[in-house]
């Protein structure tokens, strides 16, 4: 009889945070690949067990992968666990999962402690719909790519942030946001002693964490674009996006101006681009930001 590949959810930082299937199921499995062996040691002391993980990080998955398969092949069961919360959010394991699938394996997920669950039903934001993004990209122009969707999305959008860049991040979202008062929760150190929600605009969260650095373990999670009250009327948005128009921005940089200042979709605000141009007969007759005119 083939193994099964066993999916588990471990704590995010209060130990007692593991299910009692959970803890059954590492019990008895024949082989444990963690992301961090020490702290997945640690966790098994806890709950009495004496396996020996093998690790599984970013740079050994498809090896470790492959010796999995084997492990299923000749019947054995087999647990991945992540450093905390739920394996393959933001931590190896797709690949491990892809091939015990693809080999016809059994992979049974055991639901249990999440970072970006937890910070979503404390964050006081709608809950769904909601986007979870994992880390920001490290590149300047990917992170302004990034935030940018963040920015245009209308759903709630989770995301994980180190905290040394914490900082920069509010400001971010509130200059790209500005005047919007879109509302931010940080969730720091959920479940352990020194666990903390702030809730508020991005300056107001901000100025919170100048005043205290933050650290430990970070989540984010960011207000989808308000319908409505929030957003300019059609008249206001022609407007300036005849001054975009008139500035010589190219229509993908106007459309990002004029959704940045009017706090709409990027493509409602391309559609207002657009209408500017076509009322002054197309792009005959205005020199593009750059040509000779």
């Amino acid at each position: 009889m083939a193994g099964r590949l066993f999916v588990v959810a471990t704590p995010i930082g209060n130990l007692s945070d593991l299910s009692v299937r959970a803890g059954e199921v590492l019990a008895a499995a024949r082989h444990i690949l963690a992301e961090d062996t020490r702290r997945a040691r640690v966790l098994l002391s806890h709950i009495g067990v004496a396996g020996r993980p093998v690790s599984l990080h970013a740079h050994n998955e498809a090896s470790r992968a492959a010796r999995a398969i084997r492990w299923l092949a000749r019947g054995d069961d087999v647990a991945l666990v992540s450093d905390a919360g739920t394996p393959l959010l933001s931590d190896p394991g797709e690949r491990l999962v892809r091939a015990a699938v693809d080999a016809g394996h059994e992979v049974v997920a055991l639901p249990g402690p999440s970072a970006v669950l937890a910070a979503l039903v404390a964050s006081a934001l709608p809950c769904v719909p909601f986007t979870f993004v994992g880390f920001l990209p490290r590149k300047a122009g990917k992170r302004a790519r990034a935030l940018e969707r963040i920015i245009d999305a209308t759903e709630t959008t989770v995301l994980f942030e180190s905290p040394a860049r914490l900082l920069s991040l509010l400001d971010d979202l509130a200059g790209m946001d500005a005047g919007a008062a879109r509302r931010v929760a940080v969730c720091r150190e959920i479940t352990k002693v020194h666990e903390e929600v702030v809730r508020g605009t991005p300056d107001e969260v901000a100025g919170h964490f100048r005043e205290r650095r933050p650290r430990g373990e970070v989540t984010v999670v960011v207000e989808g674009r308000r319908g409505g009250g929030g957003r300019v009327a059609s008249e206001s948005l022609d407007v300036l996006a005849r001054e975009a128009v008139d500035a010589g921005l190219a229509p993908s940089a106007a459309a990002r101006e004029v959704a940045r200042r009017a706090g709409v979709r990027r493509g409602e605000a391309y559609e207002a681009v657009m209408r500017a141009k076509q009322a002054d007969g197309g792009d005959a007759g205005r020199p593009a930001r750059g040509e000779d005119g």
